[in-house]
């Protein structure tokens, strides 16, 4: 019996019974569907930030301040003109730059929020975050822009009722700025849709203080640069005679951590979507069982003219194997379509670039898992049938 002959019984076996067959499918397809979709995201995600960070490769961030477990990032105090200069003077770093950074009260149409204020030469503003943000409107800082600033797109249009332009004055500290530019985007380490950018003098004057928190250094071998994060490291701690004084990040760093990160997500995600699978799964025994009960007589006369227990195994296997299947190919274009859809909901939210991924593995993995789990939720319903007597079999009504 086993062979097309088999095969074709268990398809006249499963559209016998359309409406059950159909539910138990539904049941299969949709927990295919949530596994798929939900790596299919996490992939996707994860591709769009890797690329986000890509060109970032030859920046180092650095920090005044030790990294915790537990507490997080706790400040040390500031870096100085003399840790600059020895970091510039390190073999391999092109270019570093010394940042003023300090929370500002800023009012605009009789609305008061504070708000992040980064200051740097002029010069140093373009070169540094030029490549990284774009300019949505107006200019770059120019070293005469005493009384002038940049800020970020959410600062323009979202932290205020009132929508900031180019040419628009603000207050801060009581004294009226106007907006030359308004910028998007930001380094991984430092986000310019939220802040407000200054040329130094401008940030002195509002902060009060001539501390740099914060270094950004440009490294001419992308193959040391975790090398270079190390000596400068080393160079800050023994100028400020501790041995935890600075941090230095590289993007390559952060893209190990974010794939740690998506791993961990994924195997959340894989466990959530396994939740309807498992589903799925109970709703093929339940149906395999009741076929097993409808069809008890005819497993009986398929024994008596001949049909061995390993033959009617095969059979309700093979009925399992094929709802599982088609629920399979069914839930791949549905987790495909959801994750399409959702993919251009998060890229609009985010505002990055998010193609889906739809790897081979995914598709071929989600078409095994189907069939694996159809076949081992109807083995035991397939072993109730074959283990049946063929003689108390044919004696059912």
């Amino acid at each position: 019996m086993i062979g097309l002959d088999s095969i074709t019984l268990a398809y006249r076996n499963i559209t016998a019974r359309k409406a059950r067959s159909l539910l138990t499918l539904v049941g299969i397809a949709v927990g295919i569907a949530a596994i798929v979709s939900l790596i299919s995201i996490g992939q996707s995600m994860e591709y769009a930030i890797v690329g986000e960070l890509t060109p970032m490769v030859d920046i180092i961030s650095v920090m005044p301040g030790a990294i915790i477990p537990g507490r997080g990032y706790v400040p040390l105090g500031a870096f100085t003109e003399e840790d600059i200069e020895d970091v510039r003077r390190i073999d391999g770093v092109d270019e570093a730059v010394g940042w003023m950074m300090g929370i500002v009260e800023v009012e605009h149409g009789r609305e008061v929020v504070p708000i992040e204020l980064i200051g740097g030469d002029s010069h140093d503003i373009e070169e540094m975050y030029g490549p990284f943000i774009e300019m949505e409107d107006g200019r770059w800082l120019h070293e005469r822009d005493r009384r002038g600033v940049m800020i970020g797109h959410s600062v323009a249009t979202d932290y205020f009722e009132e929508e900031i332009r180019v040419g628009d004055r603000i207050e801060i500290g009581g004294e009226r700025i106007v907006v030359v530019g308004i910028v998007r985007g930001g380094t991984f380490a430092a986000d310019a849709d939220h802040q407000i950018i200054a040329i130094t003098e401008t940030a002195r004057d509002f902060l009060g203080v001539d501390d740099i928190m914060y270094m950004v250094v440009r490294v001419d071998d992308i193959n040391r640069v975790e090398e270079i994060a190390d000596e400068i490291e080393e160079t800050i701690n023994e100028n400020h005679r501790l041995e935890e004084f600075a941090t230095a990040m590289t993007v390559g760093a952060a893209i190990d951590a974010l794939g740690t990160v998506f791993g961990i997500i994924s195997a959340v995600l894989v466990g959530i979507g396994s939740i309807a699978l498992v589903v799925g799964c109970i709703g093929i025994i339940n149906s395999m069982l009741m076929s097993v009960m409808e069809r008890t007589h005819e497993i009986g006369i398929m024994k008596a003219i001949g049909a061995t227990n390993s033959d009617i195994l095969f059979l309700f296997l093979m009925e399992a194997g094929m709802i599982s299947l088609v629920g399979g190919i069914l839930g791949i274009i549905l987790g495909i379509a959801v994750a399409k859809i959702v993919g251009i909901g998060i890229a609009t939210f985010l505002m990055i670039d998010m193609p889906l991924i739809i790897s081979p593995e995914i598709i071929i993995g989600g078409m095994a898992l189907a069939v694996l789990v159809g076949v081992i939720a109807g083995l035991y319903p397939a072993r109730k049938a074959a283990k049946m007597s063929p003689v108390e079999a044919v004696r059912y009504e």
